[in-house]
């Protein structure tokens, strides 16, 4: 298989982008974040850049996978589709947590995410098995995110 060098660099451009107009809309709302009481285990703020961006990266590499897996094209749409949900609900929920501040429901916002994570890594697995590997960072860093999310609404 030849590496699509435009198509890889499309593929990952596009979770970064998401997340960097996730993160522009809800620069306004990491202050009051700040303020907040956090729970145990809360890492410094200077990872979750850092974490996103190694996620996001990951994630663009595994729809690339299974973009050029030659796999039948209803199952490659259909694994697309549902990456393309999550996607649109991780968007969403930075704005939810951070911007409205709505910690409850936030949460259930991340249980969304986290099954539709685990549907797209079984999609992908299905099709590239080194795909649905790729996301599973994602879905521990998600599993992470929702103890957290729990624990700013609970200790606030």
């Amino acid at each position: 298989m030849k590496l699509n060098k435009k198509l890889l660099a499309k593929c990952i451009a596009i979770p970064l982008l998401v997340g960097i107009a996730a993160s522009l809309i809800t620069m306004g709302g990491m202050k009051a974040f700040g303020a907040l009481n956090q729970p145990p285990l809360s890492p410094p703020m200077w990872l979750f850049p850092v974490a996103w961006t190694i996620l996001y990266v990951l994630m663009g590499v595994a729809s690339y996978l299974v973009y050029t897996s030659g796999a039948d094209q209803k199952q490659v749409d259909a694994a697309i589709g549902v990456y393309a949900a999550q996607l649109l609900v991780n968007f969403l929920w930075p704005t939810f947590f951070f911007n409205f501040q709505w910690y409850l429901f936030s949460f259930f916002w991340l249980l969304l995410l986290w099954v539709l994570v685990f549907i797209t890594i079984k999609r992908f697995y299905d099709i590239s098995k080194l795909a649905g590997y790729l996301l599973l960072p994602y879905l521990a860093w998600l599993t992470f995110a929702a103890y957290l999310n729990f624990g700013v609404w609970w200790l606030n």
